[in-house]
């Protein structure tokens, strides 16, 4: 979107008509016209597209999506769920953690950087890469779905076998084109209600997605995910 923005390069020739279409000239002019009325938006701009530049597309094994960035101040650094060093994990983040500690008994993270994640292959995707400070749902229909839904297309043609952690219906419909084992494709697509407190005790706890991911990936000859999330201090 400008000169500071960083993409890792597996991902610039197959977005290369999103980046160049009207949707994604119109978000930037919006987002110009924003910053030029003195809005504050989250994330930096230089890490809207973070998840993509940590997880290169030929590495992705395993996508989780989420919705908007956090609203707060020094949370949103690109990747859907993750908060930065020194930010408190919101309650979502703190009931996967519950739920990654009763599916595999890992201690809970005293915080909610999740970049480690990313590193190992999970994409970590928000539908909406940016908001405004402290408005909720702030960007949506500017054109940011068109263009995380191409990212999703691209995942789904992968000839390998990707894991899909769909939490939350909204993940549900932004996925529904994808092709799941049962339904004749190669994907394993594992459903939950979200993790928010409002709805993890209806399905979320219990779901045991992280060991079924894990399971998934070796059977098909893949390393598995290592939840666990050292300590950082960056």
């Amino acid at each position: 979107m400008n000169g500071r923005v960083k993409l890792h390069e597996s991902w610039k020739t197959p977005l290369a008509g999103e980046f160049a279409s009207d949707h994604m000239i119109a978000l930037r002019n919006f987002l110009l016209q924003e910053k030029a009325a003195g809005k504050q938006i989250y994330p930096k701009s230089e890490e809207y597209f973070r998840a993509l530049d940590l997880t290169p597309l030929d590495r992705v094994r395993v996508v989780i999506l989420g919705q908007d960035p956090y609203h707060g101040p020094g949370q949103a650094h690109g990747l859907c769920f993750s908060v930065q060093p020194g930010v408190r994990p919101p309650p979502s983040l703190v009931n996967i953690y519950k739920e990654m500690e009763s599916d595999l008994g890992l201690a809970r993270p005293p915080h909610g950087f999740l970049e480690h994640w990313a590193e190992q292959g999970v994409l970590l995707l928000n539908s909406v890469l940016t908001v405004e400070m402290a408005n909720a749902a702030s960007h949506r229909g500017k054109g940011w779905e068109q263009f995380t839904d191409a990212i999703v297309r691209l995942i789904a043609a992968k000839p390998e076998p990707v894991v899909f952690l769909l939490w939350g219906s909204y993940a549900q419909k932004k996925a529904a084109f994808v092709q799941s084992i049962e339904q004749g494709g190669h994907h394993l697509v594992l459903k939950a209600p979200h993790p928010s407190p409002l709805s993890a005790y209806n399905g979320f706890f219990g779901c045991r997605h992280f060991s079924k991911t894990n399971a998934f990936l070796e059977k098909n000859g893949l390393a598995p995910i290592d939840w666990s999330l050292p300590y950082t201090n960056r």
